[in-house]
């Protein structure tokens, strides 16, 4: 007995696998030893683990001279994608520490949270917004930086940067330029 497939139908599979097998994968907090975070990641990449190290430029002042920097934006911390199985794989590296846990489970960070991080450093909307029209005390939204139904008051402002106050949350988040 001889059974033909379309290859439409074998293609469907296919990617129906494919989404199953990721959906499986969840991005884990992995501490790092300090600073090494970006070498991780690195490592964690090549061998097939995929791994996120937020990173942001900053301007470094020695004596001499001045050079802009790739820092991390979370110090000591690499986003991991992996099943939960496979955990044990990335902590193979001397690099690598441990995960981080709430409630006695390992933390999971949401793919719309790591989404919205990635969208936030890479193409930074709040360039856009002209710093010399923000005044003390002026609310913004902020759900076009990532935030969902919250509101921000300016607290400060000046030529490098912008402090704006999150009631909802509690925080108070620091744009540099």
């Amino acid at each position: 007995m001889i059974i033909y497939f379309n290859l439409r139908f074998l293609k469907m599979i296919q990617i129906k696998f494919i989404m199953q097998k990721d959906a499986k994968k969840k991005w884990f907090v992995l501490y790092t030893k300090p600073r090494g975070e970006k070498k991780l990641s690195e490592q964690l990449n090549t061998s097939g683990i995929e791994a996120y190290c937020p990173t942001r430029t900053e301007v470094r002042v020695w004596s001499d001279r001045k050079k802009k920097v790739e820092m991390p934006v979370l110090p000591s911390m690499l986003l991991v994608k992996i099943e939960n199985k496979q955990r044990a794989k990335a902590l193979e590296s001397p690099l690598a520490m441990r995960y981080l846990f709430w409630n006695g489970k390992p933390s999971v960070v949401t793919q719309v949270e790591v989404d919205t991080l990635r969208s936030i450093l890479g193409d930074s909307k709040f360039e856009s917004h002209e710093l010399d029209q923000l005044r003390p005390g002026q609310k913004l939204d902020m759900t076009e930086l990532g935030f969902e139904n919250i509101e921000g008051t300016v607290q400060y402002v000046n030529k490098k940067e912008c402090w704006v106050v999150l009631q909802g949350m509690g925080y108070v988040v620091k744009f540099k330029r």
